[in-house]
């Protein structure tokens, strides 16, 4: 069991890396008015979604669930666990969001200024901070 959980843990590590690098690129992307830049842009944020960020996400998902279901009955019964999957679902929302605008910047239809992505960078800090309080401390 500790070797999933090492792999859970690694697996989560990988994902919210790219999910706090994707939309910095997005940030950087959105300032670029140069076209070789802009292509640079695309090709990066496209490795790292589609290389990095979702099996790392793939993965977490596996091995949580892994986990999850060795003691299922206890999990269930566990308050702060109905709120980690919640914050998981919304995460889970989150990276697709950012796929979606993987897409937009590919399609050179990018719909927001770099401050909407400074802003928008922000919003997993607060899912991780919560995720991770609720797995450790077990508030409820």
């Amino acid at each position: 069991m500790l070797w999933l959980k090492a792999l859970h843990l690694i697996a989560m590590v990988a994902w919210f890396s790219g999910l706090f690098y994707l939309p910095r690129l997005f940030v950087y992307h959105a300032m670029t008015t140069d076209e070789p830049g802009n292509e640079r842009f695309k090709v990066m944020e496209r490795k790292l979604y589609r290389g990095i960020t979702t099996p790392a996400m793939i993965a977490t998902l596996i091995f949580g669930f892994w986990l999850l279901g060795l003691h299922l009955e206890f999990y269930l019964a566990q308050g702060w666990m109905h709120a980690k999957l919640v914050l998981l679902a919304i995460l889970v929302a989150y990276h697709f969001i950012c796929g979606r605008m993987v897409r937009r910047f590919r399609d050179d239809d990018n719909r927001h200024s770099h401050v909407f992505y400074r802003w928008f960078n922000e919003f997993p800090v607060l899912l991780l901070i919560g995720i991770i309080i609720l797995a450790v401390v077990r508030p409820f």
